[in-house]
């Protein structure tokens, strides 16, 4: 198993920034995707940002500009850097990492943006 463990949400106000990370138990050299996922209210879990092993990023459209998803190898650790937040963007953020197969999920890191 590993185990992935979320912090740095907060309350903020709009136009502010957090920094998401999350801290895998361990290293893998099966991770098949990781990224970075959130769930509003009455709202589907969405994607919102990807990364590969090589480092290549990918994001949903609204957090485009904004958001910049990155890796530390050496601490196995992912984050997600958060600027120019909006009130949309309120919502439990959850990292995810795919491995053989598998997906592991972080508990979730709530994120309120205040106008």
């Amino acid at each position: 198993q590993v185990q992935l463990v979320e912090s740095g949400g907060g309350l903020v106000q709009a136009g502010g920034s957090l920094r998401l990370s999350c801290a895998a138990s361990r290293n893998s050299r099966f991770i098949n995707r990781m990224g970075w996922y959130r769930q509003a209210p009455g709202k589907q879990r969405e994607l919102v940002a990807t990364i590969t092993t090589i480092g290549n990023t990918n994001y949903t459209d609204s957090v485009k500009g904004r958001f910049t998803i990155s890796r530390d190898n050496a601490k196995n650790t992912m984050y997600l850097q958060m600027n120019s937040l909006k009130p949309e963007d309120t919502a439990v953020y959850y990292c995810m990492l795919t491995i053989w197969g598998v997906d592991y999920w972080g508990q979730g890191t709530q994120v309120t943006v205040s106008s």
